[in-house]
């Protein structure tokens, strides 16, 4: 079995960060996202796998490279424009072959893995697997509808009134077979070759598609809100470490922080869950819960919880506390010392700004 990734979308919805990283390598939890779904995929035993790639392939390839240090062999299937999730399949042919594969959207956190999803998948006569949640707006996501034992009665996507709740999540299991499904449907009205028809094409030429109804938390990390609460999720799972290196000095660490190499704690109160990454500075700070600051950040005099913190970037005497907030590479943020006492911003494309 092979897994197939797809990872060529722009992530507009997560500007202004995405203008200058592909979204599938913001972290969450100190890991970007893509290196989780590579790691999921390598846990359920499937080591080949494919990356559909667009106009962020070139730091895609630079940061996964070809995935021997993950335990993979990767191989990259560039996609020239953003033509629909049957269309990643249908260019992935030669890649694939005649072998079962697992499709897992690049920009998904899931808990639990799929290791017994391919299990299930590799031990029947099934032709595709999907995976499934209950969701508040299926509106926004592909939809299927079941009959009363359980079989897929049909699938829409994007459907302004849903037939259900359940949501097809971004994890899909398929036999050769689909590829006579996405030659034989035609794009649709959004000028796409839609996953969902390709499905349903399967469902009413009589192969056997099977539903998995996911019990555990998925997101979708296409939003800001969306990243967080994935961060916030895998927080809430990770086994607390402190480097051996690292360097506590009369601080206040409880047990659900992890702390990486080098990092050092001055002065401060760190409250988990929360990660602070490798040669990491805080300093008469507070970093409260649900907080993931990645490599060689500096924080001094602030106060910071439920955030995402990505490296090289200083947040220094700040004097409200900053919650809920995604600050990019390499960013100051910073109190103005010079009088009279003023506020500087330079602010990409599409940033919020909120001050009390």
């Amino acid at each position: 079995m092979k897994g197939l990734i797809l990872s060529g979308g722009k992530g507009t919805r997560l500007y202004p960060l995405t203008y200058t990283r592909a979204k599938q390598l913001i972290p969450v939890a100190n890991k970007p996202v893509l290196i989780r779904v590579i790691e999921t995929i390598r846990e359920a035993g499937v080591t080949e796998i494919g990356i559909v790639i667009g106009q962020t392939g070139p730091e895609i390839r630079e940061t996964v490279g070809d995935g021997s240090r993950y335990g993979v062999h990767i191989e990259y299937i560039e996609q020239n424009s953003p033509d629909g999730l049957a269309h990643a399949v249908k260019i992935s042919r030669e890649f694939l072959g005649d072998d079962s594969f697992v499709m897992f959207l690049g920009d998904n956190v899931i808990q639990g893995g799929i290791s017994k999803l391919i299990a299930d998948f590799a031990a029947s006569d099934w032709n595709s697997q999907i995976v499934l949640k209950v969701v508040e707006n299926p509106s926004a996501f592909g939809v299927a509808k079941l009959r009363d034992d359980n079989s897929i009665e049909y699938l829409i996507e994007k459907p302004k009134n849903p037939p259900s709740n359940l949501a097809l999540v971004g994890i899909y299991m398929f036999d050769h077979h689909v590829f006579e499904a996405v030659d034989a449907i035609q794009p649709s009205q959004r000028g796409e070759l839609e996953i969902t028809d390709a499905i349903q094409w399967l469902v009413d030429h009589g192969y056997r598609v099977m539903p998995h109804v996911h019990q555990g938390w998925w997101i979708d990390t296409g939003k800001p809100i969306d990243m967080l609460e994935a961060n916030s999720c895998v927080l809430d799972e990770i086994t607390p470490s402190i480097a051996p290196d690292a360097i506590i000095e009369n601080s206040e660490v409880d047990r659900r922080v992890t702390i990486e190499a080098g990092a050092r704690i001055i002065n401060s109160i760190v409250r988990g869950p929360t990660i602070i990454g490798e040669g990491v500075l805080i300093e008469n700070s507070y970093v409260g819960p649900y907080t993931s600051i990645y490599h060689h950040v500096a924080v001094q005099q602030c106060e910071i919880e439920r955030s995402i913190v990505l490296e090289n970037s200083r947040l220094s005497d700040i004097d409200v506390r900053l919650h809920d907030s995604l600050i990019g590479r390499n960013t100051s943020v910073q109190r103005k010392q010079t009088k009279p006492r003023s506020i500087t911003l330079n602010l990409g494309d599409y940033s919020n700004v909120w001050m009390t």
